[in-house]
This record gives C-alpha cells, structure tokens and sequence, in this order.
C-alpha cells in the first residue's frame, strides 16, 4: 500500500486528503478525554453487565478486573503508535507499516471497521429493549433502525458537534455510574444486598470449566471496554495528538475499569446473577430491587443516553478510518470525499451507516457484543506485535515509548481471549466469519479496479 501523507511531523499535520480538503482539528484535550471516557462507557456496562453474569455467576467483578488489565497494556501500544504516527488510519496503518502485506492491512482495517459497526449496532438494540420499555412497546427492529439513522444525521454535521454531542451524553451516563455507585454505599451502611454472592462461580462445571467460563465471560465482559482504539481514528481531528493522547487515553481507561469493577460488584450485591442474566436492561433491575428511592423511568432514560453516546461514537469511528484508508489507497479514493460546508466524511457516513442498518436488523445484544469483542481482541494481538516490529523505525519527534513487556503481555493476553479457550458460543464465530468474507470480497473488488485503472 503506498500512503498518500509524508512522514508527519510531532502534531502530525498530514497532507489533505479526499480532493485536498484536510479534516478540521476541532478536539482539545478535554474534549479527547470526555470522548475516551464516552466511547469506553455505554453500552457494554448498561446492557451486557447480565450476560456476564450469566457466564461466570455472582463473582461478577472478576471479568471486569481481568479486562482492565488487557485493555490498559494493549492501550499503551496504542499510545506509542498514534504518537508516531498521529493519523486517521489507527490499526490498519500501524499493520501495513509493520508488515507490508496489503492484503492482511485490509483484513485488519476491515475488522475494526466492523467492530465498530457491530458495537453500535448492540447498541441500537440495547435502546430499544428493556430500557425503552419502561416507556413504549414498540417493535425494537424498527426503533433501531430509525435511531441509527438519526446518528448518521448527527455525525454529518461536524466532528464538532459530534463531540459535544458526546460531551453532554457522557456526564448524562457517568451520572447514571453513579446512582449505582450511590446504590451499593447505602447497601453497604444499610446491610443490604448479599456478598456472598460476589465468590460465587457458576460457569457449569468445574476444574477446566472453571477457567474456561471467566475467559469466556471476560471475552464477552471486555466490549465494556472497548472504545479507546477508536479515538486513535480521530488524531487527524486533535490538537497536538502527540502530547494530548497518553493522557487522555491512559486516564480514560483507568476511570471506565475502576467504574466498572465498582458497578459489577454492586449489581452482584444486589441481585442475583441469574436474574441479571435475563434482562436486557441489568442496571435498571439493581434500581428497581435496591429500595432506594430513585425513579426508574429517570434511569432508564439515563440508560437510553448512555447506549446512544456508544452508537454515535462508534459510527463516527468507522467513517473516520473509512476516510482515512481511502487517504491510504486501501478503499477506494471517493470513500474520502469530504462535505465542502462540514468537512465531514459524507461517504464514509452514509457507507457505514447503510451496513450498520443491516446489522442492527439482523444480531442481539449479547451475539453482537461478543462479535465486536473478538474482532477487536484479534486486531489487538496484531497491534501488539507491531509495536516491537516497528521499533525498527524511529521518527524524528519524541513520543510515549512502552517497556517492551508491555506489548509482548498484551500480545499473549488478548490472543489467549480471542481464543477457543474463551468458550464463546460458535454463532459468534460465524458471524465474523461471514464479515471476513465480505472483506476478502470487497478486496477483491478493488484490487481489479485498481489493476483496471492502472491499464487505462
């Protein structure tokens, strides 16, 4: 793959793209944490804290704890890379500087894409189960539907609105966190609740059945996670991405793993694990059987703001790469096309937005979720092992550099998830599978574009 950018200097200012116009640098460093923290939290700890609990029992928190550690290491190889190379592509060109081998840089950029899309897609479904139905009975298909299309419409007036748009539902969902947090202190001074239930594992077995099912509930328990690779798609849109993401990045995770960890040993406390496995909509039942006083309409609305920041920032990543590879001749040149009057990715919007659509009418919440998490685990050991391969290209700006132990643990950990000693169900691996085909499709498709074109 030949890049269209010179090598970029410490703020990593790339050549213009997409029929020269450059994307705008609208995020500062606040606004890139709030987006972190935003993007992290949602849907994974809203919607799919039940199904983790459906896997591994009462000992909820453990999930939790394990996932924190593999997204911090794999999030300083992350930090290393975008600080050398501050541009839109994230993964797929950390892949291709390492390897060279188009074939499996389009492979990796098409799985992050559809993470993306699957993240968001569960978490269109996430706003229209339980949650909503505090309020209305209607068909949950179509209220996905029509609620990613309203995304769409939002991502396509600017990065700037976007993100502020991101800034008012992230305190809407941190302030959700901390109702439940409240919820486990008054339990706690009041004697509520069970802790016994917080040791106790029901994964179906025992012995290797015991360590299968907390891989297989921290595979699933890491989409809570996910969400800080995706801001690495945005360094085109940040002031100074050399020196603002470390902070943000490193900072955003360790607030989403210390809220998670505390939130699962609440819901544990409060309601047993089986009942918090039937519901689409587990924090809403800590609510509602914790006898404190709060509305639950109130936070089930909450809840809808929350699962919608996670939509909206995951359809803005997956446009943003399909931009940036379309910079880096691995789509086609038109996927970059920006909107004069915004500057936003117009056809990367309305690509992902049409696939997204697709998704949301076909996956659940829990199936979907898993789907994002291996995707991203497979892509995360790749990233890993190219930090140490790209050791051997040093940049003439400093950056955050992580102990070499960093990647290569990261490498193992998320391998070992994205493995079949996780213990996922096997409809998980069908889905990626077929998504995978699709991409090898579409790369077919435009390797004989790209031949055609060179004969013309």
């Amino acid at each position: 793959m030949q890049t269209s950018h010179p090598a970029p200097g410490p703020a990593g200012s790339p050549s213009a793209g997409g029929g020269g116009t450059p994307l705008k640098r609208a995020i500062g460093p606040k606004l890139l944490l709030l987006f972190v923290v935003g993007d992290i939290l949602g849907t994974g700890i809203y919607a799919n804290t039940g199904a983790v609990a459906g896997r591994i029992g009462g000992a909820l928190w453990l999930p939790f704890v394990i996932g924190f550690v593999v997204a911090m290491l794999t999030a300083a190889s992350y930090v290393e890379l975008v600080g050398k190379y501050p541009r839109a592509a994230g993964a797929a060109l950390y892949t291709q500087k390492a390897f060279r081998v188009p074939f499996l840089t389009f492979i990796v950029a098409f799985m992050v894409m559809c993470s993306g899309l699957s993240s968001a897609s569960a978490a269109a479904r996430a706003f229209s189960g339980d949650y909503l139905q505090e309020f209305v009975d209607v068909s949950p298909t179509l209220i996905a539907i029509l609620f990613v299309l309203v995304l769409a419409s939002v991502n396509l007036r600017g990065v700037s609105e976007s993100v502020k748009t991101n800034v008012v539902l992230t305190i809407v969902e941190v302030t959700g966190l901390l109702v439940i947090l409240g919820i486990g202190v008054a339990a706690v001074l009041t004697g509520e609740g069970e802790p016994a239930r917080l040791t106790e594992f029901d994964t179906g077995g025992t012995g290797y059945a015991v360590l299968t099912g907390v891989l297989g509930a921290t595979a699933l328990g890491f989409f809570a996670f996910v969400g800080f690779e995706d801001s690495v798609n945005m360094a085109e849109e940040t002031k100074d991405p050399v020196r603002n993401f470390p902070r943000a990045i490193f900072l955003g995770v360790a607030i989403t793993g210390t809220i998670y960890v505390l939130v699962a040993l609440v819901s544990s406390l409060m309601v047993d694990h089986e009942r918090l496995a039937g519901s689409s909509g587990p924090l809403l039942l800590v609510v509602d059987e914790s006898g404190v006083d709060f509305p639950a309409k109130l936070f089930a609305l909450i809840a809808l703001f929350a699962v919608s920041n996670s939509a909206l920032i995951n359809v803005m990543m997956a446009s943003r790469l399909c931009y940036g590879l379309a910079n880096e001749r691995v789509l086609p040149r038109g996927m970059a096309r920006v909107l004069p009057g915004r500057r936003t990715p117009v056809v990367g919007i309305v690509f992902v937005t049409a696939l997204a659509v697709g998704l949301v009418s076909t996956g659940e919440i829990e199936g979907l979720g898993d789907t994002t998490s291996f995707l991203l685990l497979c892509v995360f050991a790749v990233v890993n092992v190219a930090v140490l391969v790209l050791r051997r290209d040093p940049v003439d700006h400093r950056h955050f550099r992580a102990p070499t132990w960093i990647p290569v643990l990261g490498a193992v950990t998320a391998g070992v998830l994205a493995s079949p000693l996780s213990d996922r169900p096997a409809d998980v691996y069908v889905r990626a599978g077929v998504l995978l085909a699709i991409g090898i499709g579409l790369w077919v498709v435009n390797q004989v574009a790209v031949k055609a074109a060179g004969r013309e």
